[in-house]
């Protein structure tokens, strides 16, 4: 029995243009200096019938995904969709407009707004809503929200600390990675980027964050406003740390900010992150049918397009909820018989009623890196084989299994058989023994890229597909360049003295640092604050009680002085009180990270 759905099936298409308004005459999106953040009509040839190099279930799903414009989602209730990676709403109410998840970039939600404000009149932003943390919800609300407006920001509890924390703490390596899964350099072309399953890309505008005034605490919270009667459920734990989903019951319409996407969703995304618990999540999914699905007439989300229909939307949040469950029972049926997560991702089947469903498959998480992702959550890295235990690196581990397979020159002819008889997976696998052995290798390099080519094209899933281009670019000596920066100042100024100190703690350089000992007192006059940093051992603590001994130095200064301090290492006019080299010493032991490291070669 074909378990796979009809590529003739054209409901999501006719759902995806329902509603539709209009879009902006204007293509090009561009910030201040002129550069283009995002452009409209880059993914206009997917318009053509699929091509060889595409998967046609991900050539459909960026078909999908490239539409934009504004849409009609209910009466008063508009997205505008295709203007980034995310989808903005607008609810409309009493005096004005409520904006839900303005985008990752400034200049696309001013568009954006700009595009509902030409149709729907110069209605004034009385309210914003962030489902949750992550920057593509909330890094254009500075596009939507006047300077100096003074109107309810709302948040799930625990927002503001996760949104600065992933952004700051890993946020170069997952900036770094995230130009892989989102392929945001690559060509827009039947060959190169089509799309990321969730949306077309992400832009490369500017990131700003305006902090919560208004925090959500626990599910079944109301707030009423501008007239407009919000009912919350709160969702920790499953696609964001902080997220919520809501419900307007004087509309029926339910929004479900991302935990129930057109899509399977990450476990763990590939560019990095805390794993997520889909236990959780599809009780949480449970939960919202219990809670809002009968009183519902349409289902709206943060991507993709809407769902119409009590019995159709409460069918699609049950396959959702089912798709989470499934993964995670099976991973740990199949772990307690001893498969570990690699054995698990190639033995577990989906249901047929699921694989029937187009919005159950793998454009942006997988079935494969999501069961792994649950390993991991229960197991950790090691699969129990002590073989395992303690590899080699990488580049070490590369050298010898080179050697022992007959040297490079052995190896290459096999891999290209292999890859000639389809074998691409086993054909990658030994050709980037040869590349981590020697990165000059021409030869091996690009055959290596040829067979990433292949998996790119051949794959469902857009991550994969842009991870393996990205590859074989980096491999052909097109190293991207880091154009998104999640640490913009609006970012840095919502972090907490605390986490300020942390970003300083992760960046000291141990061993250089384990015979330094010193001490600096830091005093906050904005903030009513003191915190003493000692450096011993190569660990920067930080504690507001002390032994009542000196420090070496003595910092008085306000958070903003703390931020411009931590950023150059400059006093500037900071008042220091004792030993000045201290601080010196300090930032001589920090480590800058590579905004710009190798990941295919060493």
């Amino acid at each position: 029995m074909n378990a796979m759905p009809s590529l003739e099936d054209r409901a999501d298409f006719e759902n995806a243009d329902k509603g539709f308004v209009g879009t902006a005459s204007q293509p090009e999106i561009k910030d201040g200096s002129g550069r283009v953040v995002w452009d409209l009509d880059a993914y206009g040839f997917l318009d053509a019938d699929c091509p060889g190099t595409a998967n046609p279930s991900l050539w459909r799903q960026s078909q999908l995904t490239a539409k934009h414009g504004l849409y009609q989602v209910a009466d008063g209730v508009y997205q505008v969709r295709g203007f980034d990676l995310s989808n903005i709403s607008f609810i409309e109410a009493d005096t004005g407009v409520i904006v839900v998840d303005p985008l990752l970039s400034v200049e696309c939600a001013a568009a954006a707004l700009a595009l509902y404000r030409e149709h729907r009149g110069d209605r004034p932003v009385t309210a914003v809503i962030y489902t949750h943390s992550h920057a593509d919800h909330f890094g254009g609300v500075r596009g939507v929200v006047p300077e100096g407006a003074r109107i309810p920001i709302i948040a799930p509890a625990g927002f503001l600390e996760h949104a600065v924390a992933e952004n700051v703490y890993a946020g170069t390596a997952m900036n770094r990675r995230a130009i892989f899964m989102y392929g945001a350099m690559l060509p827009r072309d039947a060959t190169g980027q089509i799309g990321a399953g969730l949306g077309p890309t992400t832009s490369t505008g500017t990131i700003s964050l305006i902090e919560p005034n208004l925090s959500v605490t626990e599910t079944g919270q109301e707030e009423v406003l501008d007239g407009v009667r919000i009912v919350f459920q709160l969702t920790p734990g499953t696609e964001a740390p902080a997220e919520m989903n809501f419900h307007i019951p004087g509309r029926r319409v339910l929004c479900m900010a991302e935990n129930a996407t057109h899509n399977l969703h990450n476990v763990l995304t590939l560019r990095g992150a805390v794993v997520r618990d889909p236990r959780v999540w599809a009780h949480y999914l449970t939960e919202a049918i219990e809670m809002f699905a009968a009183d519902s007439d349409v289902l709206f989300a943060s991507h993709h397009w809407p769902t119409w229909g009590t019995r159709e939307l409460t069918g699609f949040l049950s396959q959702q909820r089912d798709l989470y469950a499934y993964i995670h029972d099976q991973t740990l049926r199949m772990l307690n018989q001893g498969y570990t997560g690699t054995e698990i991702a190639e033995r577990i089947q989906m249901p047929p009623a699921l694989e029937r469903a187009w919005h159950t498959h793998g454009y942006y998480g997988s079935v494969s890196h999501n069961v792994k992702a649950v390993y991991q959550r229960y197991m950790g890295w090691f699969d129990g084989n002590p073989a395992h235990l303690w590899e080699l690196p990488p580049e070490e581990s590369a050298k010898k299994h080179v050697e022992f397979m007959g040297g490079a020159r052995s190896i290459i002819p096999k891999a290209r058989a292999a890859f000639e008889d389809g074998e691409t997976r086993w054909a990658a696998q030994v050709l980037n023994y040869v590349v981590f052995a020697d990165p000059s290798d021409t030869e091996a390099r690009e055959l290596l890229a040829q067979v990433y080519d292949a998996l790119g094209h051949g794959s469902e899933n857009g991550t994969w597909r842009n991870f393996y281009l990205q590859g074989a670019a980096e491999l052909r000596g097109h190293k991207p360049t880091n154009a998104l920066d999640t640490s913009s100042a609006d970012v840095l100024m919502a972090l907490s003295v605390e986490q300020v100190f942390d970003s300083l703690a992760i960046r000291v350089d141990g061993p250089r640092a384990w015979e330094t000992r010193l001490t600096i007192d830091c005093n906050f006059t904005d903030l009513k604050d003191e915190v003493r940093l000692s450096l011993a051992n190569g660990v920067l603590t930080q504690t507001r009680a002390h032994d009542g001994t000196a420090a070496d130095l003595t910092l008085t200064m306000t958070k903003p002085q703390l931020l411009r301090l931590a950023s150059t290492g400059d006093l500037g006019d900071v008042q220091a009180d004792g030993d000045r080299q201290a601080l010196a010493t300090l930032f001589g032991l920090l480590d800058d990270p590579d905004r710009d490291f190798d990941i295919v070669t060493p």
